[in-house]
């Protein structure tokens, strides 16, 4: 990763309500439509990504101890992941760029098959800063990618949307790479990008497990697979702009991903949730000689690991499933001000056969002064919360966002419930509307 180095005060304004508490449903609900199941993602061997680890601190040895741009041990580096690659049926085209003096290189590769007008894509810079070999940042990010991969040709996988990877150089120099990559592509090009996925540290030695907060579906993606092996997660503030997502995020490309965490420091709370220890940077060899192959927590690379291909099969490879029926409620509901209690908008689900699907789509739109304020969740009948919002987005107004939720152990017929609390003072709002969609 590379280095980087008021609230404001809003007028109050009264805001009228409606007071019913109503729901709407399609005049006819048909049961969804049957569909094939999707791939199941792979688990990934974390053997596989530490041998590829130990590979580039193998390199990093044999080249002064190093891997960065311009120097010897990067270009083998990419070398390595390359090789690879085209063993494994990728189509690499090795992109070049001059910075510093030097030239740079960025690695691309394409999965045979797939929409070619829908990319799903996925990142990691590869080249260290001249202190270190650089294991955690960013070897861990690569080669968690680099095995993913081949994963992707082990299970010969036929993706609904077409696969890229990128392993990106420069970056440690202000994401020179991806942003040459990115200023390159033609405008066509960059609008056939449906995403962006970047994992910059990943195995972090006294890990957090953070999570981008910048695409809703990609952020909820991670958080389900995260849910599902009862590990809690953060939104990821650290390294906002310090990464390779920031040019792809800059040219309109919705972007998430991926981090355990570099030189702040892991908070009491933080260590009760995740283990480790307070007090102490979640890296503390970043950007040093000592960021070798010990740096790494295999328990954190193994799960990161395994959350990357869950997102690639589930983003890229599922089998589209046709939207279900969609229930609505738009009766305006009051938000109080801080300190006041939560309030619920229920809508009540009927006619539609077992349980909700593991993609029901929940679309919000909150008119508030300050979004940064609210925590919204969806209830199911059963009590059940689902964190949809949880004070993101700073001091922007209103909440329109769609959310994928995986609700598929709860039954989808009964009362279904949007919960939105304010939780601090001087902004006000209300629940425009909701929908939910099987």
């Amino acid at each position: 990763m590379s280095l980087s180095v008021s609230r404001r005060l809003a007028a109050v304004t009264a805001i009228a309500v409606a007071g019913l508490f109503v729901s709407t449903a399609p005049a006819a609900l048909a049961a969804p439509t049957a569909a094939a199941a999707a791939p199941t993602p792979p688990d990934i061997p974390v053997a596989n990504v530490k041998a590829h680890l130990a590979q580039l601190q193998s390199i990093a040895t044999a080249n002064g101890g190093n891997r960065a741009h311009g120097r010897a041990g990067y270009k083998a580096s990419i070398d390595y992941v390359k090789a690879k690659l085209d063993a494994a049926g990728f189509t690499t085209t090795l992109q070049t760029f001059t910075s510093s003096g030097a030239t740079g290189y960025n690695l691309i590769a394409d999965w045979p098959g797939g929409d070619p007008n829908s990319v799903l894509m996925s990142g990691s810079h590869l080249d260290s800063v001249s202190a270190g070999p650089g294991i955690n940042d960013n070897g861990s990010g690569s080669a968690a990618i680099l095995e993913t991969a081949l994963a992707v040709s082990r299970a010969q996988l036929q993706p609904t949307k077409h696969l890229r990877f990128g392993w990106w150089g420069a970056e440690e120099l202000g994401m020179i790479g991806s942003k040459y990559y990115v200023n390159n592509l033609p405008a066509a090009e960059k609008s056939k990008i449906s995403g962006y996925l970047n994992f910059d540290m990943i195995g972090s030695p006294n890990p957090g497990y953070f999570v981008y907060d910048d695409d809703p579906t990609i952020e909820q993606t991670f958080k389900n697979y995260y849910a599902g092996i009862g590990v809690a997660t953060e939104i990821e503030t650290e390294g906002d702009g310090r990464s390779d997502h920031a040019p792809f995020k800059s040219a309109g490309i919705p972007v998430g991903g991926l981090f355990s965490g570099a030189d702040y420091t892991k908070t009491a709370a933080q260590a009760q949730k995740w283990g480790g220890t307070s007090g102490q940077a979640f890296d503390r060899c970043y950007h040093s000689s000592c960021d070798t192959t010990a740096n790494i927590n295999d328990t954190a690379l193994d799960r990161n690991s395994d959350a990357i291909a869950y997102a690639i099969w589930n983003l890229g490879a599922a089998t589209p499933v046709p939207p279900g029926p969609s229930f609505e409620n738009t009766a305006d509901v009051n938000i109080p001000d801080s300190p006041g209690a939560a309030v619920t908008s229920p809508i009540t689900v009927s006619g539609v056969t077992g349980n909700a699907p593991a993609t029901t789509k929940v679309e919000v739109n909150i008119v508030h002064t300050y979004r940064g304020d609210l925590v919204v969740d969806l209830v199911a009948p059963d009590g059940t919360v689902y964190n949809l919002h949880n004070r993101s987005g700073g001091s922007a107004d209103n909440l329109v966002q769609t959310y994928t939720v995986n609700a598929s152990s709860e039954v989808a017929n009964g009362v279904w419930k949007l919960q939105a609390k304010d939780v601090a003072a001087q902004d006000v709002g209300y629940i425009n509307s909701w929908k939910i969609t099987f």
